[in-house]
């Protein structure tokens, strides 16, 4: 057997309701506490109540969206300035990334470019962090339980991983309550993003025993929660999806992605939301990357579990998964690739740029320009 190694939170705490004792975790962590937060979960205006009668001296940044480089650079200074022994994030994927670059930058010297794998120079290590804590308050991105932060750099059109085993948070803290009535877009695009997460982490030439189970375990289960989620809200389904959007993220972290998160991270530097673009992509990544599998080693059983997983979630009459995944994404109003800024002239770009993307080292196969072509072309 190919040996293999795990990465995960320290500590994680999930359940519904768990988010009462944050305070008390938080502040076991250090009483200078860096709050990255988004402005849409009035919770967290509860918990800055809290932290502050815990003792706890806190200062706030705001995340606006994706982060990018100058984002960093701004969030870093505040850190330094105010002291910050630990960073908290409460928010969904965006905010989770700015939280744990800043938590993993404002120890080190220099700039925040130069840990980035730019090409101009070797990216420089990374001292120790500060302690990070992540409260997710979306299903889709699982950065809660990944060593990465994804990071716009505007003068390229693309995003960047900061990569570092240690940024793995401390501590998650999963409350699936506080997904709870997210709009009916937003759950859509970011479950999405963690079935694809799943579904390439399953087919990756990295995958091992342990993801593996992760991912024959919630596959279905998420799929099942989405589609329901896409007529009513129900407790349950946001529960389904919370865990399956945070073992996706431990999918990924401790196995791979493949050619669709490839794409995504070209498409997504144009301005793209990722969840969105993973969705329309899917299906197509699927069909392309089953016909190369088949061509070259006739292996495809993994191929025909996701199809059977997605036609039992999606309900399909036919039994065809892969095509009830492309009416799903359709009928829900998942914009179209076009309208996600994929022009036709542009796909030979996009192509050759998402080939050479470092999630695209684990897909299943080597996929050529013409393939990847076609991928975009179906989708």
């Amino acid at each position: 057997m190919t040996g293999f190694s795990l990465t995960a939170p320290a500590r994680t705490v999930f359940g519904r309701d768990s988010r009462i004792n944050a305070a008390a975790e938080i502040a076991s962590f250090g009483k200078r506490v860096l709050l990255v937060r988004g402005r849409a979960v009035p919770w967290v205006d509860t918990l800055v109540e809290e932290l502050t009668r815990s003792g706890c001296h806190l200062e706030i940044v705001f995340s606006t969206g994706e982060p990018d480089l100058e984002d960093i650079r701004k969030a870093v200074t505040v850190a330094k300035d105010h002291k910050a022994d630990c960073i908290v994030s409460v928010g969904g994927g965006a905010v989770i990334d700015l939280g744990k670059a800043v938590a993993g930058v404002c120890q080190s010297a220099g700039d925040v470019a130069d840990y980035l794998e730019l090409g101009y120079t070797p990216a420089l290590r990374l001292n120790d962090p500060l302690p990070f804590i992540a409260i997710p308050t979306t299903a889709g991105t699982g950065a809660e339980s990944t060593r990465n932060a994804v990071i716009g750099v505007p003068e390229r059109q693309a995003k960047i991983s900061l990569r570092d085993p240690r940024l793995v948070p401390d501590l998650a803290l999963v409350d699936p309550a506080l997904t709870d009535g997210a709009p009916k877009a937003l759950t859509l695009a970011s479950g999405l993003d963690a079935i694809t997460q799943l579904i390439e982490s399953y087919l990756c030439n990295r995958a091992n025993p342990v993801t593996d189970a992760w991912c024959k375990s919630s596959i279905l289960p998420a799929v099942s929660a989405l589609y329901r989620l896409m007529h009513e809200d129900d407790a349950q389904a946001r529960d389904d999806m919370a865990r399956a959007s945070y073992l996706s993220g431990l999918a990924l972290a401790n196995s791979g992605l493949g050619i669709v998160h490839g794409l995504a991270s070209v498409i997504g530097g144009r301005g793209a939301a990722h969840g969105a673009v993973c969705g329309r992509l899917l299906a197509a990544g699927l069909s392309v990357n089953r016909d190369a599998v088949k061509r070259k080693s006739g292996d495809v059983a993994r191929f025909r579990q996701i199809d059977d997983w997605l036609a039992n979630g999606f309900e399909a009459p036919d039994g065809d998964g892969t095509l009830a995944l492309q009416r799903f994404v359709t009928d829900n109003g998942l914009p179209s690739l076009r309208e996600l800024g994929v022009p036709k002239a542009e796909i030979e770009t996009i192509a050759r740029l998402g080939a050479g993307a470092s999630s695209t080292k684990a897909n299943p196969v080597v996929l050529d320009h013409v393939e990847i072509c076609r991928l975009l072309e179906r989708a």
